[in-house]
């Protein structure tokens, strides 16, 4: 099973255009989008499960959102558990809290701070899709890709908008 998995996205319905048009093929493509918060608008996740199934927690900059989204969510993608939680706390003891917030997960999805990664610490992986569209110190826009099944699990982080195409020369 593939996953979509954003965060970070920060559009108000009248921005929703904002989002990369790579993104939307991305989700079309997906069996499952996941989105770690700060989503801003709900017009956005109605976009999104119009073309994939999506599951999707509360960000800092949710304000509206509250009765519509959990702060934090575990779901089972073919048999394997991921978490969803917007901010995963400070960098230093992140893989042990996160262990213990979500003690079933094998994925553990997060964001918040824009900056993208994948790691896997002694079986238990994390992932930050950073921002599509907000790259703060990043060189560019980006999403991940999560591919999930009979309990394995495996992530990329996927560059996208006008300053990938120009840093892969595409």
């Amino acid at each position: 099973m593939r996953a979509l998995v954003l965060s970070d996205t920060h559009l108000s319905a009248g921005t929703i255009d904002r989002l990369p048009e790579e993104v939307w093929d991305l989700a079309d493509a997906a069996d499952v989008v996941l989105h770690a918060g700060d989503v801003v608008d709900p017009a956005l996740l109605d976009a999104l499960a119009q073309r994939a199934v999506l599951h999707a927690v509360l960000g800092n900059n949710d304000h509206g959102l509250g009765g519509r989204l959990p702060e934090r969510l575990e779901v089972d993608l073919d048999g394997t558990t991921v978490a969803v939680v917007h901010d995963s706390g400070p960098t230093a003891g992140r893989p042990d809290r996160l262990r213990r917030w979500f003690p079933a997960a094998r994925v553990v999805v997060f964001g918040h701070s824009h900056d993208p990664l994948v790691e896997d610490h002694d079986g238990l992986l994390l992932v930050n899709p950073g921002s599509p569209t907000q790259r703060r110190r990043q060189p560019v826009h980006t999403v991940a890709w999560l591919e999930v099944g009979g309990g394995e699990a495996r992530a990329e982080v996927v560059p996208v908008g006008p300053l990938a195409l120009r840093s892969t020369g595409s």
